[in-house]
């Protein structure tokens, strides 16, 4: 692949622009909104001018309601070679080209599993995709040359190609990505008329749980839009477990020693479930999870104490795997969470008790 033209730029299509540029690919950018464009430019995604002839690939990067149409129009003015999309949902936009009447051969939906709360081109980075799985919907008609052209692109943005069905990836991301969204938003949404003195005794679980419901509400209603029907399978059976958890809360209010065991058991069935589905979440770059050690070391709220902290486990020899921060309301401090290796907990607690900081048992 030598050239590319990204239309739409967002949060996706911008960031596969600046892979695709620092991999040395002649990209071209185009927006409804010329700002848009200007601003992935200015980011060094590439060039906002339109390209002077025909491409190699076309990237669809405009939300679901508007991928068929922004597709139909580059297929039928022969702008590329190949034409894929990465709108997040695929059976719609498809359905929608073939009642276009569109010849599909020189088309793939390939929507990547990675994104964040801002769709806006300034939260784009050119390594957004590393390790993520990106998955490829081709069918019967596919073209190979095609296919390899998004193989390409899915080896350019160093991501992970997962082959599916069009149909099963949105029934897929509807229980993985956009059931997770409605209810981290509703719980969320508890929060809008509560007391200021509840807010405040927010810790790190209501952040994590509400973290993605900071995403734009209309990107998701067009996002929910074009899955409908998923979605609210999805949060049906959440409904049911729902429904069976708040009376066995109810159960465990009453008198009755036989009531009180029952509800016991339904919310010990729930949280065993959680525990039994969590274990299935992959880890980091998509291997199988594995079990870290925590070691919590208080910290102020001061600039450079969080980079002290990492070089001083750098020269411990210790690699952190991830890093949760719990801030303690009222203070300038809180608790960092360093996720290491169980090997090398004892060794990072010393190391770092050694230079001075405060850890927590």
């Amino acid at each position: 692949m030598k050239t590319a033209l990204v239309i739409g730029a967002g949060l996706i299509g911008t960031s596969a622009a600046l892979t695709l540029a620092g991999r040395g690919v002649t990209v071209h950018l185009a927006d409804h909104d010329p700002d848009r464009a200007r601003t992935a430019a200015a980011l060094g995604a590439g060039s906002d001018e339109p390209p002077p002839g025909r491409v190699d690939l076309a990237i669809i990067a405009v939300p679901p309601a508007h991928t068929a149409t922004a597709l139909a129009e580059a297929m039928r003015t022969a702008t590329a070679r190949g034409y894929l999309d990465v709108a997040s949902v695929k059976g719609g936009p498809r359905r929608e080209l073939e009642a276009m009447g569109i010849d599909l051969s020189a088309y793939i939906g390939t929507p990547p599993m990675a994104g964040k709360e801002s769709s806006a081109p300034l939260a784009a980075t050119a390594d957004l995709f590393e390790g993520r799985p990106w998955v490829l919907t081709p069918t019967p008609g596919t073209d190979t040359e095609v296919l390899n052209l998004a193989l390409e692109l899915v080896a350019l943005c160093r991501a992970v190609p997962v082959v599916m069905d069009a149909d099963a990836h949105d029934r897929a991301v509807a229980l993985v990505s956009h059931t997770p969204q409605l209810i981290s938003s509703m719980v969320a949404a508890r929060l809008e008329a509560a007391d200021e003195t509840v807010v405040r005794l927010c810790g790190q679980g209501i952040r994590d749980v509400t973290r993605i419901a900071a995403s734009d509400p209309r990107m998701w209603v067009e996002i929910l839009s074009a899955n409908p029907g998923p979605v609210a399978d999805a949060l049906a059976g959440v409904a049911a477990d729902l429904g069976e958890t708040v009376e066995s809360l109810r159960a465990l209010q009453s008198a009755d020693d036989a009531k009180r065991r029952g509800g016991a058991a339904g919310i010990e069935d729930v949280l065993r479930r959680g525990n039994a589905g969590r274990v299935r979440v992959p880890g980091k770059h998509g291997e199988a999870p594995a079990a870290y050690e925590t070691v919590a070391v208080l910290i102020s709220d001061q600039p450079g104490e969080l980079a002290r902290i990492f070089a001083d486990a750098g020269r411990a020899g210790v690699n952190i795997e991830d890093v949760r921060i719990d801030h303690s309301t009222g203070q300038q401090a809180g608790l960092v969470q360093l996720m290491v290796g169980p090997e090398a907990a004892t060794a990072v607690s010393a190391a770092l008790s050694e230079r001075g900081w405060s850890i927590r048992r």
